[in-house]
């Protein structure tokens, strides 16, 4: 089916109390993964472009690409812009023909990050297309013993709803002890600071940083608020891992390593961890 807006499937989630999960794709390889768990799982799905791969020349085909493999698959399916970095990202990426777009301008001051969300709200809204934006800051984990785990970045709850009502911003990225990439040390969920921010606003919440994370954690999170989780490191480490054990596998035999004996694994690999995404999050069957 073609591509959809992911907004009022997020609606559903937070009112139903299951997670949509994003799914961040840098190739076909990625993207065929994606799409299998999600047709497997007859599950909602988001895949997403990372803003800096706008800027590299196959970065439209790939947006192309997953609007056909949209147009082939009886699922519904989202194009989103993940973490845009500019208002030039945002509108490019409006012009590409994106369903939904996250502008990020968590590192700004507060009155800045208003006022260049609420400019990528208007030019999205005026075509359809929800957005995202972030309070707080969710930084890497690289750095989580020094930020995220010491509380710094944290959404604070007593400016939710003002960013909310000034931007129009249709979902809101939190900063409640997650992080980007690989964690240094075990992360810590705020739950009750994310059931105060939820108490203030009544647009579905996302948690990024999502690799990592105990499962645990993450039925607290979504029961207490959270519609939409970002998930990619995990992705890419796991089919690292087993695109090596394949080569190793496969050195002794007659034909050696081949290309599409690795390309498949990564497809497979992509697909079963994907398909675990949706399973625990509760977005398997809700397509």
């Amino acid at each position: 089916m073609p591509l959809i807006s992911i907004g009022p499937t997020l609606k559903r989630a937070q009112a139903e109390h299951f997670a949509v999960p994003l799914f961040d794709a840098f190739d076909s390889t990625s993207i065929d993964g994606i799409f299998a768990a999600a047709e497997e799982k007859h599950a909602p799905v988001i895949v997403a472009l990372y803003t800096g791969i706008l800027d590299h020349p196959n970065a439209h085909g790939l947006a192309e690409y997953i609007r056909i493999r949209a147009n082939e698959s009886p699922i519904p399916a989202t194009l989103m812009l993940d973490h845009g970095g500019s208002f030039e990202h945002a509108v490019k990426a409006l012009t590409w023909g994106f369903t939904d777009v996250m502008y990020d301008g968590s590192k700004l001051p507060f009155e800045e990050n208003i006022a260049n969300t609420q400019a990528v709200v208007r030019a999205a809204h005026a075509v359809g297309v929800y957005v995202e934006a972030e309070l707080g800051h969710v930084g890497h984990g690289s750095e989580y013993a020094s930020f995220g785990r010491q509380r710094k970045g944290f959404t604070d709850p007593d400016v939710v709803a003002n960013f909310v009502t000034e931007t129009d911003v249709d979902s809101l990225a939190v900063a409640i002890g997650n992080a980007h990439g690989v964690y240094q040390g075990d992360p810590c969920l705020d739950i009750d600071l994310l059931k105060e921010i939820q108490q203030r606003v009544d647009i579905p919440l996302v948690l990024h940083g999502g690799s990592g994370i105990s499962e645990e954690q993450f039925r607290a999170a979504i029961q207490a608020g959270i519609a939409k989780i970002n998930i990619a490191t995990d992705l890419y480490m796991t089919t690292a891992r087993r695109l090596v054990e394949r080569v190793n596998d496969d050195s002794g035999k007659t034909d050696g390593v081949t290309y599409w004996a690795l390309s498949t694994t990564a497809v497979e690999s992509f697909q079963e961890r994907c398909r675990y995404y949706l399973e625990l999050f509760g977005a398997a069957g809700k397509a």
